[in-house]
């Protein structure tokens, strides 16, 4: 407020114009805004500001020793940028370091909230395999990012989380605001982490950081900044320690399985019956999947995928046990290779007593959780590639028969369940999960779109469950599990607008399909947690198509029933219009309550995500009593792990 306004009683400021008047006149008052405010002018659209396009098209601008010279932020963003740091996704706060960062080049993205923008730097990674950045002020934007830091360690994402943190100088004074020691609040949710409290270090911790986030299993990194750090001077890179190029402070070298152990496992292998490979995130990571068909389609194992992200190994291959889980319990060997996330027995569908290899790149791993026949170190792409090679070829007609008829059981029951559903949805004009779910798969994988394209990722409990059995990777990085193994409700559509990000630009395996939408299916509650990044994905024109089952409250609503005085705790407002408040941010709304509205709305969607990088929220109408299977069978049930719609490992 201006010293002219602050002072002027002719301008209805909320004091002067409720002061007359009584609060019930008052409210009275308000709903009458017609009257009240006729001579105001009508209200401007939603618009792009300039300097989007402007400054996103701006020349890099890199720090120099010269003149004035570097500072702490511009140094650490020199080594960012030299790293191939693929994006930077944050808020603003820790001012410094990120407008340091976006001036050497890094992709960068600024978004609504600290949380979301963390969960889009996750899902940048997750299917490119890059080294991400997520950014945030000291004390609440970086408590804001913690569920989903949390989520990026379960994942094994390699986050730099970066974050601010007043000045040194003040510790223990409580000095102004936002103070706080932010490395302990991580511990058991990052891979390395440090506070830089010497200004000539921060090249070398910098270099700590990439050589953790770029070796081994992969896992968030998380650096403070103090005040003292960031806005340091250099004019002479010799008053920086350990200030030498990448090739000097990291290798690139990977483990290399000993021959007398690969030979052991092929023989493992070759007299198996029926072998089956767990083909896990290490895959993705290593850009291992080439090899990883070749050795399957020689040899005629067996491959199911796991981890967060589908689609290294094909679920439409004629090997794919994916959605085969009725064989899993017939495969007599298993061969874990790049599954970081260990299950325990009992958790995946194979026998207890199964033989099991694992291959993983860190020795202290093997053995935990799975007793092993045999557990190599080694590199997921070197040792597959060794099997493609040396593996005999041989023919497994009974095996691949069995996955087949287990996949023709799988897609049987899916099915049943959608006619169910269908049922259902015709009989209390609102739209049951797995009708929703069929919908998606048939637009994207049956129709004009080619299969191999669209991004997809699912979260949300209800959502989640229906949609995990109906979405398809064909590709790598084609499928996103939003909620793997931490379970996080809400990062689903942050998520994909980071994975989005990443088509837009073509980055890694999304090169061929540059520019493409991405779809991702959620849930009411999950919206509430990244709704406002709609405005983040219409600012940077990228094609989201979010589905939202919208039923009304949490899905976990069964927990209160016969509990006195509970439900009221789970339940929201009913028929809320989520379309509307996408509307509001600047996105497409749509609002369907049959199947045939829902298929209308995809192809709307899809037309405006690719004639004008438009983003749109379906806001799918349910029933929260569509989770119950005595009210509506089939009801909810976990998916079978490994395998499509499998979250837990």
């Amino acid at each position: 407020m201006n010293d002219k306004t602050k002072f002027d009683k002719n301008i209805p400021s909320r004091r002067n114009f409720l002061a007359p008047i009584g609060a019930g006149a008052a409210a009275a008052a308000m709903v009458k805004h017609g009257k009240l405010f006729a001579a105001t002018a009508s209200i401007p659209s939603i618009r792009i500001p300039k300097e989007v396009a402007g400054t996103l098209g701006e020349e890099p601008k890199a720090g120099s020793f010269d003149g004035k010279g570097m500072s702490g932020a511009e140094v650490f963003a020199k080594l960012c940028k030299e790293e191939d740091l693929a994006a930077l996704f944050c808020c603003p706060g820790n001012y410094t370091v990120i407008n340091a960062i976006a001036a050497a080049g890094v992709p960068s993205y600024g978004g609504r909230t600290e949380g979301a923008m963390c969960a889009a730097a996750d899902g940048f990674s997750r299917v490119t395999g890059d080294v991400t950045a997520c950014s945030g002020t000291e004390g609440p934007g970086f408590t804001h990012m913690i569920m989903n830091i949390a989520s990026a360690h379960a994942a094994r994402t390699p986050l730099l989380v970066l974050a601010s943190n007043m000045q040194i100088a003040g510790d223990d004074r409580e000095a102004f605001i936002q103070t706080g020691y932010q490395q302990p609040i991580t511990t058991g949710m990052k891979k390395y982490g440090k506070r830089l409290t010497a200004p000539n270090r921060v090249w070398e911790y910098g270099a700590y950081a990439f050589r953790n986030l770029k070796s081994g299993v992969p896992g968030p990194v998380h650096l403070d900044f103090p005040g003292e750090v960031a806005r340091a001077r250099f004019t002479d890179s010799s008053k920086l320690t350990d200030f030498y190029d990448k090739s000097k402070y990291r290798s690139d070298s990977r483990p290399h399985p000993s021959r007398k152990e690969v030979e052991k496992a092929m023989d493992l292998i070759n007299r198996a019956e029926r072998p089956i490979f767990v083909a896990g995130q290490g895959v993705f990571q290593r850009k291992a999947w080439d090899a990883l068909k070749e050795a399957a389609e020689k040899h005629e194992f067996a491959v199911v995928t796991s981890g967060p992200i589908r689609g290294h190994f094909p679920d439409d291959h004629r090997l794919s046990a994916s959605l085969s889980p009725d064989a899993l319990m017939s495969a007599d060997l298993v061969v874990f290779v790049g599954q970081y996330c260990m299950p325990s027995p009992g958790e995946y569908r194979f026998n207890p007593d199964v033989k099991v290899i694992r291959v993983h790149p860190v020795a202290e791993d093997l053995g935990r959780n799975w007793p092993l026949e045999l557990g190599i170190v080694g590199d997921e792409k070197v040792f597959l590639e060794m099997v493609a090679t040396d593996l005999p070829r041989k023919k497994r007609d009974a095996w691949v028969n069995e996955l087949a008829a287990a996949r023709q059981a799988y897609e049987k029951t899916n099915l049943d369940h959608y006619e169910l559903g269908l049922k259902h949805s015709r009989a209390t004009n609102h739209i049951h999960p797995a009708v929703m779910a069929k919908e998606v798969h048939d637009f994207l994988y049956r129709g004009d779109i080619d299969p191999r394209q669209t991004v997809t990722g699912s979260g949300g409990w209800t959502s989640g469950l229906f949609a995990g059995r109906w979405l398809r990777a064909f590709r790598a990085g084609q499928g996103v599990v939003c909620a793997y193994q931490y379970g996080a409700i809400g990062p689903d559509v942050a998520m994909m607008i980071g994975a989005g990000a990443a088509v837009q630009r073509g980055v890694g395996p999304q090169a061929p399909y540059k520019g493409a939408p991405v779809f991702v299916v959620s849930s009411d509650a999950g919206i509430a947690y990244s709704l406002f990044e709609l405005d983040t994905a219409a600012k940077y024109k990228i094609p989201v198509v979010a589905v939202i089952y919208n039923n009304n409250s949490w899905g976990m609503w069964p927990s209160a029933v016969g509990s006195a005085r509970s439900m009221h705790m789970y339940l929201f407002q009913e028929n809320l219009r989520y379309d509307k408040m996408a509307e509001g941010l600047g996105a497409r709304g749509e609002y369907v309550q049959t199947p045939e509205e829902l298929r209308e709305a995809l192809k709307r969607s899809y037309q405006a995500a690719t004639k004008e990088s438009a983003s749109t929220l379906i806001n799918v109408q349910a029933l929260k009593e569509f989770t119950s299977g005595k009210d509506y069978p089939p009801g909810i049930a976990l998916p079978p792990e490994p395998g499509v719609g499998a979250f837990a490992h």
